[in-house]
């Protein structure tokens, strides 16, 4: 199924992939973000949600996964349905089989695809051989999952995103991009604090400005942390050594040495400022312990939100919209 980048909202979700949040228009992420809380309630209150009953999510793996491969196995558990974790060592996408084979023979079993992969391609490549939802569970460009969690829990943090402002320091990598197209979608002002070097890809740059238009958001970079953080009601980071970047550790522990979020460069933020991390975390690199374990810190909650916000977008994708009005409000 082709990637619907820039469809509109009116479209509906049902049917659609997530390769980006850039295949979101603004309705759409506030549509997926209320049935989340709307998903997280009923859990909480022990209310039966089997929205998706006898259907099936087929889930690719390339890279290692806590988060992404627990959260979506026991979403479709609660949502009735059943997920199928097709190892890597079986599939051996573009070796062993072909991806356009594979998205062929899958799309004749399961109802939807959640790949966690090394190459953006390689979903692209799934989605355009593919009739069933292929869902981005990360790549080397972007982490669309994680985000829609880090914006419900901002949410709930913060009562709205509109005008707030994230901080994010460290690599302008995959979660780099997926954070200012979030945030140019939903009104949330993102500055980007990074190395020379290391900035977020300029085209993803200029997208993210452009879908900001619209929302008011502002998109900054800086060359700095305090600058990034300064005035911020949030501040993120990510792991400075992405997997399969292993080789170049040594020459990025050197470079973003400055960008660690520590306690001091906290009390640049707001003094209601959350702390984000999208995890794992590497303590005493990208973070310290007492910023990670302190109360401003949220990556827990932000974890715990994989479950609600992917739940709703399976829902969405799979079933529609009209599957969430078994859910009370």
């Amino acid at each position: 199924m082709p990637s619907t980048s820039g469809a509109p909202a009116v479209r509906g979700l049902q049917g659609r992939d997530l390769l980006s949040l850039a295949d979101l228009g603004s309705g759409d992420v506030t549509t997926i973000l209320d049935a989340a809380a709307r998903l997280k309630l009923a859990q909480a209150d022990g209310t039966p949600h089997p929205l998706l009953p006898r259907r099936t999510l087929g889930m690719l793996f390339e890279k290692a996964s806590l988060r992404t491969r627990t959260t979506f196995v026991v979403g479709m558990v609660h949502l009735g349905g059943q997920a199928v974790d097709l190892m890597a060592e079986h599939t051996q996408m573009g070796v062993r089989e072909s991806v356009p084979d594979i998205a062929r023979n899958l799309e004749r079993w399961v109802d939807g695809v959640m790949a966690r992969v090394y190459d953006q391609n390689v979903l692209e490549e799934l989605a355009e051989h593919s009739r069933v939802p292929i869902i981005n569970g990360l790549s080397d460009r972007f982490h669309p999952c994680q985000v829609l969690a880090d914006l419900l829990t901002l949410r709930e943090r913060l009562g709205s995103l509109s005008g707030r402002t994230l901080a994010y320091v460290g690599d302008g990598f995959n979660m780099c991009h997926s954070l200012m197209l979030g945030g140019a979608l939903t009104g949330l002002h993102v500055r980007v604090g990074t190395p020379r070097g290391y900035e977020p890809d300029p085209a993803i740059v200029e997208q993210a400005r452009d879908i900001a238009r619209a929302s008011g958001a502002q998109i900054d970079l800086v060359s700095s942390a305090e600058a990034a953080v300064r005035g911020a009601d949030a501040v993120y980071t990510d792991s400075w050594v992405s997997m399969g970047l292993e080789d170049e550790r040594a020459e990025r522990l050197a470079a973003f040495g400055p960008f660690q979020v520590n306690a001091d460069l906290m009390a640049g933020a707001r003094s209601h400022a959350v702390f984000m991390h999208c995890l794992p975390a590497h303590r005493g690199e990208e973070v310290t312990d007492d910023v990670m374990d302190g109360p401003q810190s949220v990556v827990f909650d932000q974890a715990e939100n994989r479950l609600h916000a992917q739940k709703a977008l399976l829902v969405l994708l799979i079933g529609g919209e009209a599957a969430l009005q078994a859910l009370p409000r």
